[in-house]
């Protein structure tokens, strides 16, 4: 039998959620408990293109609206980018500045909502932030938080591993981070009794017996991985390139150094020799600069 597929698999995930509204609709509520219920949401981009599943840098988000026109983005992430926060407040503030055009009044703007899983702990630097998984992020005064400009830009982030770790309260909250974190294990999940969970979790089931939709699952799986590889690559290249700067910029240094205390202030022609010298051509004019009687002839080729 073949094992469930992942829901945090972002490709899973939005078939799990941009094609049932209901189910959407129980999650952004069951997401913000203590504001008030939305009935109805309307999905705006339903549809996965094929070349999303192989772009690298493309998050396969779910964007919707409700009938009071609030839009809401609601995303999985389970790796930590260095700028994950910023890419998803951009594309918030990118949500709210599509909304008008020149004939519109800003009082027509409606609220643009996010709501981001992540399968990370994001917040550790005190034991106050260690103990709390649900955040929510708005306009407030930051020596008054009570005064705010409104909620019309949020930011709502649930930690989903620390949020399993703390054990929420037995809530519809706690069944979907127990659905996230723990979906292939039948006992744990046969206690479960929130139907939109019940209703992901079949729909994970029938995902995960059809071969097209494994494939599909695993070709964004991989796409996924290669851009882990490649950062990783890249980030270990530039080190090394880092390295190998940091010790041409000091021969260069320690060489024009040398240099003014021997033939005094450089020409405009030595210094562009230098700045545009190779590691190879440094290491001859150090080992040449005791002997050179003259600055042309240090620098020669």
């Amino acid at each position: 039998m073949n094992s469930l597929l992942d829901p945090k698999n972002d490709y899973v995930f939005k078939r799990l959620f941009a094609e049932t509204p209901e189910r959407l609709t129980a999650l952004i509520n069951d997401l913000r408990p203590d504001l008030p219920a939305i009935t109805v949401v309307e999905i705006l981009n339903p549809q996965i293109q094929p070349d999303e599943l192989l772009g690298k840098y493309i998050v396969l988000d779910v964007l919707a609206r409700d009938t009071e026109g609030r839009y809401y983005n609601i995303e999985i992430q389970v790796r930590r980018y260095g700028s994950w926060n910023r890419r998803g407040l951009y594309y918030l503030a990118r949500i709210m500045g599509e909304q008008l055009d020149a004939s519109q009044d800003y009082a027509q703007l409606k609220a643009v909502i996010g709501l981001h899983l992540l399968d990370f702990d994001l917040f550790t630097a005190t034991e106050a932030q260690k103990r709390q998984a649900l955040w929510r992020f708005e306009l407030r005064d930051a020596t008054q938080p009570q005064v705010s400009l409104g909620n019309i830009l949020q930011l709502n982030l649930l930690e989903l591993k620390k949020a399993d770790r703390l054990g929420v309260a037995p809530s519809p909250l706690r069944d979907w981070v127990t659905f996230f974190r723990h979906w292939q294990e039948e006992a744990t999940m046969a206690d479960i009794r929130h139907e939109p969970v019940q209703e992901a979790l079949e729909h994970v089931r029938i995902l995960s017996a059809n071969d097209r939709e494994r494939r599909l699952a695993f070709v964004r799986e991989r796409a996924l991985r290669d851009e882990v590889s490649f950062l990783k690559e890249a980030r270990q290249e530039g080190r090394q390139e880092g390295r190998q700067e940091g010790q041409h910029q000091g021969i260069e240094g320690t060489l024009r150094k040398q240099i003014a205390l021997k033939f005094g202030e450089l020409p405009t022609w030595a210094d562009e020799r230098l700045t545009q010298a190779s590691d190879a051509q440094l290491d001859v004019w150090v080992a040449r600069i005791l002997t050179a009687d003259s600055l042309e002839g240090l620098l020669a080729d």
